[in-house]
């Protein structure tokens, strides 16, 4: 099929079902601004199909927003998991915003002075809150591998911490503890 034929069936198509699709988009994406972005992805996709589709493309244009809202909701879901350690406390209101700041930054300061096995585990222990066996998948070893890294760099990371402000001040946030020899 021609592309100027493809795109002339498109609008036709688009003619008759647009806005029921367009409602549907909208509902699957949460706005009206998303729910047209997500349309436009399908239908370029559809255009691209548009030659091996038998019958109406109804059908294979719903199917395509599905999964296309389903990937959003995933990369989203992510973007979340992320933004709540950045943001300690998401919406509600912090007493002071600088010392957090500072904390992720010694934190940040921190986990570079980690070998890379130790930071990896730690990142996708704790940053990306995967489970252990997530990670072991992710990082490719074992469990306990998983568990001694992360064992290892968290003992590190206090070590690393003692030693920048010494034994007697208090952790950021609470209270000293007492240095025993």
């Amino acid at each position: 099929m021609e592309p100027d034929r493809a795109v002339a069936d498109l609008e036709l198509f688009l003619a008759d079902r647009g806005d029921p699709l367009l409602r549907t988009a909208v509902l699957l994406g949460g706005s009206k601004e998303t729910g047209e972005d997500l349309l436009q992805a399908a239908l370029e996709r559809l255009l691209r199909h548009w030659p091996a589709i038998e019958g109406n493309p109804e059908g294979y244009l719903r199917r395509t927003l599905y999964h296309l809202a389903a990937d959003r909701w995933r990369q989203q879901s992510a973007w979340r998991r992320q933004l709540r350690l950045l943001r300690p406390g998401l919406g509600a209101a912090t007493a002071d915003p600088f010392a957090e700041v500072d904390q992720r930054d010694s934190l940040v300061r921190l986990l570079r002075q980690l070998p890379p096995r130790q930071r990896a585990a730690i990142v996708a222990r704790y940053w990306e809150q995967l489970s252990e066996a997530e990670a072991a998948q992710v990082l490719g070893c074992s469990v306990g591998t998983v568990k001694s890294a992360t064992a290892r760099g968290v003992r590190r990371m206090r070590e690393l911490s003692e030693t920048e402000r010494g034994p007697h001040e208090p952790a950021a946030g609470g209270p000293a503890r007492e240095h025993t020899t």
